[in-house]
């Protein structure tokens, strides 16, 4: 692998992989199957596991389609790519300023950093329906959706620069950049299956650490950008 890429890439889905809002939406599913099934850990485990592979999948596909949308542009891109690149550069920079602005000034269902509060309810009425594994996947396509408001941005960061490898170079990126985004979420849900932790706690963690968790994320998405316009990745 590309040394230069590796970084880029990782960082951008380290960026991702925090987001507070995908760990939310899994805090929910849990929720929801645990009310349902008490004492079949087991159950939950898969239910878990179902959702996390659908949101992978989910924008894996999606990351597909972004790499193919920078490709039909490929003869304006190829004229005026370090507009495009700088373009994207200050595209991070912008959105990593918006998460850092969470951490001193936190506003929920802030624009490009979390879900619009108007979709939430919607969301959890939709997760209310996951009665078993096979549910949670067909539903885990349907909430990635909901989660491309606060999530997308770093991904059309990563594709858009991945574009210029075409989506036969770019998908071993997109595999490696999606299996850091769900790592987060596959540690929750083991961690619950194990015994190491509850949903409450996890919900929990979530709201007290939630500045944290958009510091985090602002800084890495502005490194990036920062470094990508002056040339240093």
């Amino acid at each position: 692998m590309e040394l230069t890429n590796f970084w880029k890439i990782t960082s951008l889905a380290l960026a991702d992989s925090v987001n507070p809002c995908a760990i939310a939406i899994l805090a929910m599913v849990l929720t929801s199957i645990l009310i349902k099934n008490p004492d079949k850990r087991k159950k939950v485990l898969y239910t878990g596991i179902a959702f996390v592979t659908a949101i992978y999948l989910g924008y894996l596909i999606y990351g597909i389609i972004i790499i193919q949308f920078f490709k039909s542009f490929a003869e304006i891109l190829r004229e005026n790519s370090s507009t495009v690149f700088n373009g994207l550069a200050i595209f991070a920079m912008l959105l990593g300023a918006l998460h850092i602005k969470d951490f001193f000034m936190y506003n929920r269902g802030g624009i490009a950093t979390e879900m619009p509060i108007w979709m939430r309810p919607k969301v959890k009425k939709i997760i209310d329906n996951i009665v078993s594994p096979s549910g949670a996947f067909i539903i885990g396509f349907l909430v990635t959706l909901f989660l491309l408001p606060c999530t997308i941005g770093p991904y059309i960061i990563a594709s858009g620069l991945l574009a210029k490898l075409g989506i036969a170079g770019a998908l071993p990126w997109l595999l490696y950049y999606n299996l850091i985004f769900i790592l987060p979420m596959l540690v929750i849900v083991g961690m619950i299956y194990y015994g190491f932790s509850k949903v409450e706690e996890v919900s929990g963690w979530k709201e007290r650490n939630i500045k944290i968790l958009h510091l985090i994320a602002g800084i890495l998405l502005f490194l990036v950008g920062f470094t990508l316009l002056i040339g240093w990745l």
